[in-house]
């Protein structure tokens, strides 16, 4: 198993993020935690936990957060992507903008990330991405159309760093979480589409539905943070993991369901009868 990595986590404001700082940084390793707002980090700062701010969707955030690991440890072995959030909506209703803004956030502030931290790994000649997809990458659902997207869009982009940097000593891995116990579904709420007049207002239950889907029988982040440490800390990288409820059922049923029946199943779910 890797020891005393120093490992830089964005998004560890709350759920898999914040779990993941707290269980790396228990393992001895020296964790660099990071939020938009890092003063939701004070309480779990510690002589392992370094809190710091930084934004995704700004690259001189970025440049500074690596800029300081660089200076205070010499060096970043892992990095962990995690700064992410889900649009729910149907997708006629989603504008340009808020496509966007989902895009910006869960793909280009991540390989924005990437780009900052590589060239530190490539000069040491190791090191170790960790990128956290979602199982709505693999099984879209109604409602989620554009957060299923952004996700499947960073498990492509993962799976074509995974090869680009295999080279230089560089490990990618997939991490594919299903349903973790977490503020997710309150942020998704949050976030939910408001179009006015848009046909689907009689499909409002479920739309608020599919917000809050992941937290159904959820696992508890605490439990995926262990597992996600315990796979991404061995000798040899895996190149996915799959974790929490659903995390390795839901591809079986999307790879052995006959597509229309699937279908079927995914729209009574949401309420998105046909009368």
């Amino acid at each position: 198993m890797l020891t005393n990595q120093v490992v830089l986590i964005t998004g560890c404001s709350t759920g898999i993020g914040r779990a993941l700082a707290v269980e790396y940084a228990a393992r001895g390793h020296r964790v660099f935690a990071t939020a938009r707002r890092p003063e939701t980090l004070a309480d779990i700062a510690g002589p392992n936990i370094v809190p710091m701010p930084m934004d995704v969707n700004g690259p001189e955030s970025i440049a500074g957060a690596v800029a300081r690991v660089i200076a205070d440890a010499g060096r970043i072995d892992i990095l962990v992507n995690n700064a992410g959030y889900g649009q729910m909506g149907p997708v006629l209703d989603v504008t340009a903008d808020q496509v966007r803004a989902q895009f910006e956030t869960n793909i280009v502030g991540t390989i924005e990330t990437m780009k900052a931290a590589a060239p530190h790994m490539i000069a040491a000649k190791r090191g170790r991405i960790v990128n956290i997809g979602s199982i709505s990458g693999i099984l879209t659902t109604p409602f989620a159309g554009v957060y299923c997207a952004s996700k499947a869009a960073l498990h492509s982009i993962s799976e074509a760093a995974r090869m680009e940097l295999a080279p230089f000593g560089i490990d990618v891995v997939i991490v594919q979480p299903g349903g973790v116990t977490s503020r997710f579904g309150d942020s998704a709420a949050a976030h939910l589409i408001d179009a006015p007049g848009s046909p689907y207002q009689r499909f409002a239950q479920g739309i608020a539905a599919r917000a809050h889907a992941s937290q159904r029988h959820s696992t508890p982040a605490e439990v995926v943070a262990r597992q996600i440490v315990d796979s991404t800390t061995r000798d040899t990288a895996p190149a996915i993991v799959r974790v929490g409820h659903g995390g390795r059922t839901y591809p079986v049923i999307k790879r052995l369901l006959p597509t229309k029946m699937l279908d079927r199943l995914l729209m009574k779910r949401f309420g998105l009868s046909q009368d």
